[in-house]
């Protein structure tokens, strides 16, 4: 089932997070709390018999700066924003390969739909172009993000 997060999906979503993503990478337990209680509507979990396996947290925006690692406390979020930022779309090791992360982000991309939202941005790295690809992302250029001393590059889908 995919569904809304809720905020005692908080220590599931961290241990997720932590286990999935290396190092810096990780969003601490205090962003991913900041981002459930500041934009449910951007933050869908995927749960199997009442296990939270994996998820997608955003922000809303007017202007959009990938690179702004501010922005991934939410410095700038407005929830009236037409544009979308994707922060985190992360499944545990032991349910990846099994299609999660492209349900979700159907399910994420309808519900921006209904939202009213203009568009969906994400940064990601070099190996994942083609999943986001599949789900309709175009590739826009290298990022000059280096959150967790890594390359990214930025995607966009229009809505």
């Amino acid at each position: 089932m995919i569904r809304q997060v809720q905020i005692n999906d908080l220590n599931q979503c961290f241990d997720i997070e932590t286990t999935a993503y290396a190092g810096d990478e990780a969003a601490s337990k205090e962003k991913i709390a900041l981002r459930i209680n500041t934009y449910p509507q951007g933050f869908i979990v995927k749960e199997i018999e009442g296990k939270v396996v994996g998820f997608i947290n955003s922000g809303a925006c007017h202007q959009v700066e990938l690179s702004d690692e501010d922005f991934k406390s939410l410095v700038g979020h407005d929830e009236t924003g037409k544009h979308i930022v994707i922060m985190s779309v992360v499944v545990h090791p032991n349910y990846q390969q099994q299609g999660i992360a492209s349900e979700l982000m159907q399910a994420f991309i309808q519900q921006m739909k209904d939202l009213h939202k203009q568009d969906i941005y994400l940064i990601c790295q070099t190996r994942l172009i083609q999943m986001y690809a599949k789900s309709g992302f175009k590739y826009l250029r290298e990022s000059d993000s280096d959150h967790g001393g890594l390359a990214w590059h930025e995607m966009k889908l229009n809505l």
